[in-house]
Formats: C-alpha cells, sequence, structure tokens
C-alpha cells in the first residue's frame, strides 16, 4: 500500500465505516510506515478531542444567518455552459476559426505580382503580364498571381494562374496541366495543396 492510498483509509477508520479487509492492510502499513503513523496517532487525538466537545445545541436561526452570508455563486454564461459540456467540439470549433482566419490573411496579402518558378530567366516581364517568348523554354512548374501571363514558348511543367489570366499561341507547348484559381475556395484548396506539396517532400 502506498502513503496516498493510506490517508483516506484513516479518516474512514476513524468513523468506523472500513471493512476488516482494508483495516488490516491498513495496520501492515502503519507499523511499516513511520511517517503515516505519526499522522494516523495525530489524527486520533484530534479526532478525540473533538468527541470530547460538549454538545450543545444550535441557537435557533444560526443556520440562517450563515447562509445568508454566504456570497451566491456567480452564473455563468451560456457560452461557458456549453463550452464546458462540449468540449471536443469547442477545440474543433477554436482550430476551424484559426484555420479560416489564416486563409483570410493569405488572401489579403499584399496585391503585387508573383512570378514562381525554376528558371525564370527564360520569361519577360512587361507591367502586369508575364511573357514566354517563342523558341524559349521554362524548365519545371510555373506559376503566376496576380497577372497575365502569354505563352508563344515551352513549359516543361504546369502552368498556374492565380487571380489572373493566360493566353496561348498556336506555338505554345505545355507538358503538364494549366491550372486557372480564381474562386476563394479554389484558392484555399490550391494552397493547401501546395503546403502538403511541400511536407511530402
Amino acid at each position: 500500500m502506498e502513503c496516498h492510498d493510506a490517508l483516506p483509509l484513516m479518516h474512514e477508520y476513524l468513523d468506523g465505516d472500513l471493512e476488516a479487509e482494508d483495516s488490516a492492510a491498513l495496520k501492515r502499513h502503519l507499523i511499516a510506515c513511520p511517517s503515516c503513523n505519526r499522522m494516523f496517532k495525530q489524527m486520533e487525538q484530534a479526532d478525540a478531542m473533538v468527541r470530547m466537545l460538549p454538545k450543545s445545541p444550535v441557537p435557533a436561526g444560526l443556520t440562517a444567518r450563515i447562509m445568508a452570508q454566504i456570497p451566491e455563486p456567480k452564473r455563468r454564461t451560456r457560452w461557458y455552459a456549453w463550452v464546458k459540456s462540449h468540449p471536443a467540439l469547442s477545440v474543433a470549433s477554436v482550430f476551424l476559426l484559426v484555420m479560416i482566419s489564416s486563409f483570410l490573411s493569405l488572401l489579403n496579402e499584399d496585391q503585387d505580382m508573383v512570378v514562381k518558378g525554376a528558371n525564370l530567366d527564360q520569361v519577360v516581364i512587361r507591367g502586369d503580364t508575364v511573357i514566354i517568348p517563342e523558341g524559349h523554354t521554362v524548365q519545371g512548374d510555373l506559376m503566376v498571381k496576380r497577372g497575365k501571363i502569354q505563352v508563344d514558348g515551352n513549359v516543361e511543367g504546369d502552368l498556374t494562374v492565380v487571380d489572373g489570366s493566360y493566353n496561348l499561341a498556336s506555338t505554345a507547348y505545355i507538358s503538364g496541366h494549366v491550372n486557372k484559381v480564381d474562386e476563394t475556395l479554389e484558392w484555399i484548396w490550391y494552397r493547401m495543396n501546395e503546403v502538403f506539396s511541400a511536407f511530402a517532400k
């Protein structure tokens, strides 16, 4: 028996509620543990002193006066009670709120044009238009965000246009897929795929 198991048994023993088997186990522990034995003797003395106190009747109205002095418990709001009774849903709601706010902050990031790709020396940028001239080849994926792209040459990979437009000349060749992302949900889905693919590498 551990010391932390013995303490509640001491209280039960002093109240006279301890069963014989537990009582024997407690006695064995008290013999083996001087610290618990010392505590038990102090509890016995305190119990004996309380029993020796004269029993006097409770004055009339004392209970009502004491109860009147106890402050009323603060009423908790309904949302607090709901959160306390539905912890899993509360955590899921907070997580969803954080995810939505982070995606919205990404949506509202600066409005400058962004061009991402492996060898951007093959592209020409004029204002908000990215041009792949005829006879030039971009190796790997190319992404243009918030701009226009004019493809006269080749893209050896995927072409992704986010919040922009594209124009493919008859001489253009794209070995991968052409993805145009305009809608907010499509953009979020694209960002999630981008993040997960970065983790997978």
